[in-house]
């Protein structure tokens, strides 16, 4: 049994796979981080796990977290299932080292282009050779709607919305326009720009706004909500592999 945690921008997800299955997931607050670890090492019977933080976790928690079981902690140089051309590899958050992973292993032998909707949009691409070249970093569905709010005096603070207008006709309709076809423009434009280099591309969605953009989205995607979860299995497997 594996024990994953995947401490994000937001919030803790934590779950337990067998080999490649999974087998539990929640979503919980970092206070009860601990407590919730103790109670599935107990009750899996977990003997190891991997840790990842797009954030600098307390000292105390770490710690704390490093004697319940033997935890990797992932960072730049773990070693990762692909070939990371990063030129900045200590830069490269573990989410996206995460995400690379699954997709060199899962679409093996495929141009693969992960999208990852969540406090930001990110962009991976890993081609068939298995090498990771880069992507691209763009602000998340929330992000823009708290930016509209936060610099300018008058505009609101509106929560998002599907299938908006084109023509918005009153200021309300006029951001979600903005934002919601933005993003889905983006991402579509960001697609036929990689499909036009690599006619055959395997597209991945993941994150919090997954199904969210799924639903609203054109181009033939794969929805993968536990993407990044997966990925991070896939390395604490194959660092076992390596040892």
């Amino acid at each position: 049994m594996n024990l994953i945690i995947d401490v994000g921008n937001t919030r803790v997800k934590i779950a337990v796979f067998e080999k490649d299955t999974l087998l539990k997931l929640d979503v919980i607050e970092e206070n009860e981080l601990l407590k919730k670890v103790d109670f599935l090492v107990s009750e899996y019977q977990i003997k190891s796990g991997i840790i990842a933080s797009v954030r600098k976790l307390p000292a105390h928690l770490e710690r704390e977290l490093l004697k319940k079981t033997a935890f990797l902690v992932l960072n730049h140089t773990t070693k990762v299932p692909f070939i990371n051309q990063y030129k900045t590899p200590k830069t490269l958050g573990v989410d996206r080292i995460a995400l690379v992973a699954n997709a060199a292993k899962k679409y093996t032998m495929q141009h693969v282009l992960i999208i990852d909707a969540g406090t930001c949009i990110t962009f991976d691409f890993v081609n068939s050779k298995g090498m990771y070249l880069g992507g691209a970093i763009s602000p998340g569905i929330t992000m823009r709607y708290n930016a509209v709010k936060a610099f300018t005096s008058k505009l609101p603070l509106l929560e998002k919305k599907s299938a908006v207008k084109l023509t918005g006709t009153t200021t309300e309709e006029s951001i979600h326009s903005g934002i919601i076809n933005g993003i889905l423009n983006e991402i579509e434009g960001v697609i036929s720009q990689y499909k036009k280099e690599y006619p055959l591309l395997t597209i991945v969605l993941t994150g919090g706004d997954t199904y969210f953009l799924a639903k609203q989205l054109k181009s033939g995607i794969f929805a993968h909500p536990n993407f990044v979860l997966e990925g991070l299995n896939t390395i604490l497997i194959h660092n076992k592999e390596e040892c």
